[in-house]
Formats: C-alpha cells, structure tokens, sequence
C-alpha cells in the first residue's frame, strides 16, 4: 500500500492537471478530463516501477501544459497550441496498447465535429 506522501503527491498532480485543462477548449478539456481520469484510476493498483514511469510521465505533460497555458495567457481566450509532438524514439517505447491508446485520441482530438459538446460553466451553481 502507498504510503500517505506518495498519495498526497499522486493527488496533488492529479488536481493541478484538471486545473490547468481549464484553460483548454471545452471539448479539449473534456476530452483530456476523461482520459486523465481513467488513467490516475487504471493506474491504482500499478507495481512500483510503473508508478515512477507513470509519475514522471504525468509531470512532464502537466509541466509542458503549463508553459503552453502560460504562452496563450495573452491571446484570445482558449485560443492556443496545445499537445507536444512525439519524436521516433518516444514513439518506439510506447507499448502495443499505449499506441493505440494515442492513435484513439488522436482521432477523437482531431474530428471536426467531437464527442463531447459542452456548453460553458453556468454561472447560476
């Protein structure tokens, strides 16, 4: 079982990701929420040599998600580049499963008419 540090930090990553998915797109927020979610949760019960792969893999993506949010902070709102490209090496360690994983949200990211129709936050909560 994880020890009360390492579950505070596993959730503190987890919260400071969906925050900075707030300043995506809706339909790339949701999209991006989703998949978050289901990762931190299929992750659970993972051997501690994922867990580091896995922790460090999160920081990266939240790290380079927070210089992009930071780049766009002066433009139109959630107008923006997001994502990163993977170079060949990235791409040859990925396992049978995780490139299919990517290849689903590649397509689900780049149709023209998405998944998820969101419309904004009501302000009456």
């Amino acid at each position: 079982m994880a020890g009360p540090s390492h579950v505070l930090k596993v959730r503190s990553l987890y919260k400071r990701i969906l925050l900075l998915h707030r300043f995506m797109p809706l339909d790339l927020r949701a999209l991006g929420d989703q998949y978050v979610k289901d990762e931190f949760r299929r992750h659970k019960a993972a051997r501690p040599q994922e867990v580091t792969s896995f922790m460090r893999e999160w920081e990266n993506y939240k790290d380079g998600l927070q210089s992009q949010v930071l780049e766009s902070a002066g433009r139109e709102a959630n107008v923006g580049k997001y994502g990163a490209d993977l170079s060949a090496e990235q791409l040859s360690q990925l396992q049978d499963q995780q490139i299919g994983q990517l290849y689903e949200l590649m397509l689900e990211s780049t149709k023209s008419n998405r998944q998820f129709s969101i419309q904004g936050d009501s302000l009456n909560k």
